[in-house]
């Protein structure tokens, strides 16, 4: 059983006899008290959809709950509702857009390496790859002879994600996307 400290965005755990999705994770370190930090977890469960927060000790023992990650691919969007195929057996994942809407800005019909997270049979999360490369759909020109300076400018991705990237880069360029830190990483290897 891990502690609290160790659980991660989009963990599954077991909390008051229910299976819950662990979405947002803050942690602070409360002034002036010994011991160590408190972590408030935004979790719903996977059942009921409630969305909820608790707040735990860093060594505060919680319990991960039986789930099935399945590779799976982007198809289409079917009104509020998200369809994944299995990449094995072509099982259609049906997950709401609201449950994923974090995850949405990430995903186009390339993305590879998604993970469907199944619990009891039911889809509903959608673990993303460390990286994801995406189109810049808008941005202002690149500066001619800017070098890799720190400065940055607003990118307007294909999905609608917003990020910093680097002065040189343009509209039309694919860049890569760290998925967790929601960060520039690169220009894309492809495209």
């Amino acid at each position: 059983m891990p502690k609290a400290s160790e659980i991660k965005k989009n963990n599954t755990i077991l909390f008051n006899g229910k299976t819950c999705i662990v979405r947002d994770i803050d942690r602070s370190v409360p002034q002036g008290r010994a011991g160590g930090s408190i972590y408030r977890m935004r979790m719903y469960d996977v059942v009921s959809g409630a969305k909820f927060d608790e707040t735990f000790k860093d060594s505060d023992m919680l319990e991960m709950a039986d789930l099935v990650r399945r590779p799976a691919m982007f198809s289409y969007i079917d009104g509020d509702e998200y369809v994944f195929l299995d990449k094995e057996d072509y099982t259609p994942y049906h997950l709401n857009k609201e449950s994923i809407a974090d995850e949405v800005l990430f995903i186009n019909e390339d993305t590879d390496g998604l993970l469907v997270v199944i619990v009891s049979d039911v889809p509903v999360a959608l673990d993303l790859p460390m990286s994801v490369e995406l189109e810049v759909t808008e941005t202002d020109p690149s500066i001619k002879g800017a070098s890799a300076t720190s400065r940055t400018k607003p990118a307007t991705l294909s999905t609608g994600l917003v990020v910093q990237v680097p002065e040189y880069i343009s509209t039309g360029e694919w860049i890569k996307i760290n998925t967790e830190e929601r960060k520039f990483q690169s220009r894309a290897d492809k495209h």
